[in-house]
């Protein structure tokens, strides 16, 4: 990796800007949690996604100033204002998760019919690359997604994209950062932070090896999948320790007085306990004769038995709860279980408890409906895993990138 800056004059930003602001463009946008994660410092300069329901979440909590809900093939470079100091891409992760298709992202010269959802992250790093030719190539890029990116296919749709990053002038590293530290939910995600080789990486961000609360053994093994021209420009990002800040548990989050919450009836709660295997009825009679008030949450599986696929309730009375999905079909859906003085209650999880899950503050707006709140939901960004990553690495590489850029400028 290149530690020195390159000469050359970069465009001048937006005047707009004061220097402690820092613009973004961020694809695959969703309902703009990215944009919340990184806060006040950072200014949007273009948005985009091209799903009507994310569409209109997205400019009912942001406007529509800076949005583009085409699909990002029909995006071109004139269409993005300004110099962005990052570019931000949750890019679809159907074709990736462990509940998808496993698909991946196809090829990068997929002809018409042979692309993958997730394969839209192609034309995305196509309309990246085609800025420099007018002097706006995007210093900081972060793309994010599912666990699944690392594993699927031994690590090779991971690798194809370290592949493309380096042949497009970035050095580039991986985080697993989970909002388990943050909030009580377990949602390990995949950052992939590259920067253009022609600025500088302050050491406090950089680490000699990996690191194992940043660095998993599933990002190990996709490391070694990488070609020896890749691997030259790989870093291993290091934000410091990992924190220790959530101060609530699920239990704080779910209202079991709340008077809107729809219960399940006392049939359709005996259905989902004649469901449980064994061991989960053993837990769910402790927790009944524990003589306490016991929250937990319940997923719907399906499990390999004696050659027979079968549908299993499953519960953890764990204070944290299990990564929220969107609500495809029922067995996505994270359901609540209430067991109080030896009685048992069930429900769905609400979209007030599920947004205080990811973070989302109180004002934000979801859509109405039950279905369509939960795939913004679903597909989203735990808002404390983000503000976590642009201040701990973002920030700090977006200030010492600006710095680089003056220097050259005064030679």
């Amino acid at each position: 990796m290149k530690k020195e800056a390159v000469t050359r004059k970069n465009g001048s930003r937006s005047e707009e800007a004061h220097e402690a602001e820092f613009g973004f463009y961020e694809f695959f946008a969703g309902g703009g949690m990215a944009r919340a994660g990184l806060g006040k410092q950072w200014r949007c300069l273009f948005a985009n996604d091209m799903d009507p329901i994310k569409t209109s979440c997205y400019i009912e909590n942001w406007g529509a100033e800076h949005f583009d809900e085409r699909d990002v093939r029909e995006i071109k470079p004139s269409d993005l204002s300004g110099h962005a100091d990052l570019v931000w891409a949750s890019f679809p992760c159907q074709d990736l998760s462990l509940a998808g298709n496993g698909l991946g992202i196809g090829k990068i010269d997929a002809g018409e019919g042979e692309t993958t959802r997730s394969g839209a992250i192609w034309p995305f790093l196509d309309l990246v690359d085609k800025l420099e030719e007018e002097n706006r190539k995007p210093p900081i890029l972060v793309l994010e997604n599912v666990l699944g990116l690392l594993t699927l296919d031994q690590g090779r749709h991971f690798a194809a994209i370290c592949r493309q990053l380096s042949k497009m002038g970035y050095c580039h590293g991986a985080m697993i950062i989970d909002a388990k530290h943050f909030l009580p939910q377990s949602r390990p995600r995949v950052f992939i932070v590259a920067i253009s080789r022609q600025f500088s990486v302050p050491a406090s961000l950089l680490s000699k090896e990996p690191l194992t609360q940043w660095h998993s053994s599933s990002l190990l093994r996709a490391c070694e999948t990488l070609p020896a021209e890749t691997r030259g420009d790989w870093i291993w990002w290091t934000p410091g320790d990992a924190p220790d800040s959530r101060t609530k548990e699920l239990t704080d989050l779910i209202d079991c007085e709340d008077q809107n919450a729809l219960w399940h009836s006392a049939d359709e709660t005996q259905r989902l306990i004649d469901m449980m295997a064994p061991a989960h009825l053993t837990r769910l009679t402790k927790a009944r004769e524990s003589g306490e008030t016991t929250i937990g949450s319940l997923y719907l599986r399906m499990r390999r038995e004696k050659g027979v696929n079968r549908q299993r309730a499953e519960i953890t009375f764990s204070p944290v709860i299990g990564c929220l999905r969107t609500p495809k079909g029922g067995a996505s859906r994270a359901r609540i279980i209430v067991a109080d003085k030896g009685e048992v209650k069930t429900r769905l999880l609400s979209v007030k408890e599920a947004a205080a899950l990811m973070g989302l503050p109180e004002d934000f707006i979801l859509p109405t409906a039950y279905q369509s709140a939960f795939k913004i939901i679903g597909d989203g960004l735990a808002v404390p895993s983000v503000r976590f990553l642009a201040e701990r690495i973002l920030e700090p590489l977006a200030a010492s990138v600006r710095n680089d850029s003056h220097q050259t400028e005064d030679r």
